[in-house]
């Protein structure tokens, strides 16, 4: 692969975006998947929507002059593609939340015992199920902080808003989850 970093791809894909976009999938579809199976809760909607955030994402660019490619902030662009892809998905089911499957939960320890795996499997669906019904924008806030691992600066380009409004969806999701878990699955 000849551009490995998220800085280097906006250079490559406007000198040569069918070259490069491989190589921006490979740099973004793992972490889009992974946050997207997290806002949806099922694995066969996590990969249409990231198939179609990168299906969007395509299509953007290759109508896009090469100075708006450079100066694209590329990671929360293709976030802002799909937390709407996800919000549209999510509109078309039904308004009744729905508990997510715990299918992404992954153990702490690589060999834990059956008692561990029964108690980290039902903490681990609690967890998804608490996120699952936090508000909309505390949901997609939380998840691209905590799990994705991206910046607040990051997040606010995303989703279109201000950084404190970030800030204050992650802070009111995380002091949400704090209340309606025990203490020992928190800390």
């Amino acid at each position: 692969m000849n551009h490995t970093t998220i800085d280097t791809i906006t250079d490559a894909l406007a000198s040569d975006l069918d070259r490069a976009f491989p190589d921006l999938v490979v740099l973004l579809q793992d972490d889009l998947f992974s946050g997207v199976l997290r806002m949806t809760g099922r694995r066969a909607d996590a990969e249409d929507i990231t198939q179609e955030t990168l299906i969007r994402a395509y299509r953007a660019l290759s109508g896009y002059p090469e100075a708006r490619i450079r100066s694209l902030a590329v990671r929360p662009w293709m976030w802002t593609i799909a937390l709407n892809l996800c919000r549209n998905r999510s509109r078309s089911r039904s308004r009744k939340p729905e508990t997510p499957l715990p299918e992404w939960y992954e153990p702490a320890s690589p060999a834990p015992g059956p008692e561990q795996m029964a108690v980290a499997a039902d903490a681990g669906e609690r967890l998804g199920t608490r996120v699952a019904a936090l508000p909309w924008a505390q949901r997609r806030a939380v998840v691209l902080r905590h799990v994705i691992g991206l910046g607040y600066q990051e997040i606010a380009e995303a989703l279109e808003r201000p950084v404190g409004t970030v800030k204050a969806d992650v802070h009111r999701a995380l002091a949400s989850l704090r209340r309606e878990l025990p203490t020992e699955e928190t800390s």
